[in-house]
């Protein structure tokens, strides 16, 4: 278990670095989109590829963000049931949720959007939209984003797995709490546990 959670602070810290670099993005895209209005109201013409580009940006920043949404347990929760079970009850909600419904769900988008993003990039798409822009860099971003969203995935189960072991301590504690707080490092061993 201990290569396993080794792999998940590895995880981990990908999904955390491109997270905070793809935050810049939301910023580029505020920018373009300010800059587009001006233009277009201040000398009555505008560009479809600033428009697409805004689309394109939005779209990194919420394709390439579900893993480390799900890594800063971030996802939209239904929590008038699950939230008043015990943390155990909580885990293994998570753990079979994962495992049932995240990872395949995930994967079967990334392998079917694989096909998709070749097509476009082999058959140089462009956008039908005036003055539009290529599309295969957009259609890129879903498989990638899954990629990432598949190995969080991945990482979250076996963290709850290793946290019902008693090996670290609660990745996902109860709501109230944590929700949403960073993890500073829940894959550290317990004080206790160090020497084992």
């Amino acid at each position: 278990m201990g290569i396993l959670l080794a792999i998940c602070r590895l995880i981990d810290a990908l999904n955390e670095r491109v997270g905070r670099l793809v935050y810049w993005l939301v910023l580029a895209a505020v920018i373009i989109s300010a800059g587009n209005a001006t233009i277009r109201y201040t000398f009555d013409t505008s560009s479809n590829a600033w428009l697409e580009l805004q689309w394109y940006l939005f779209s990194a920043v919420f394709l390439l963000c579900a893993g480390y949404t799900l890594l800063r347990n971030e996802h939209i929760r239904i929590d008038i049931i699950s939230g008043r079970l015990s943390e155990k009850a909580q885990t293994w909600i998570d753990i079979v949720g994962g495992v049932l419904f995240l990872l395949p769900m995930a994967l079967i988008i990334m392998w079917l959007s694989w096909p998709v993003f070749m097509d476009a990039y082999i058959h140089h798409e462009m956008s039908q939209n005036a003055g539009g822009l290529v599309r295969w860099p957009v259609k890129v971003l879903m498989p990638i984003g899954f990629f990432l969203l598949v190995l969080q995935g991945i990482s979250e189960v076996v963290k709850r797995i290793a946290f019902l072991m008693g090996l670290i301590p609660n990745p996902n504690p109860k709501r109230g709490g944590g929700h949403g707080a960073p993890p500073s490092d829940p894959i550290e061993a317990p004080a206790d546990m160090v020497g084992e």
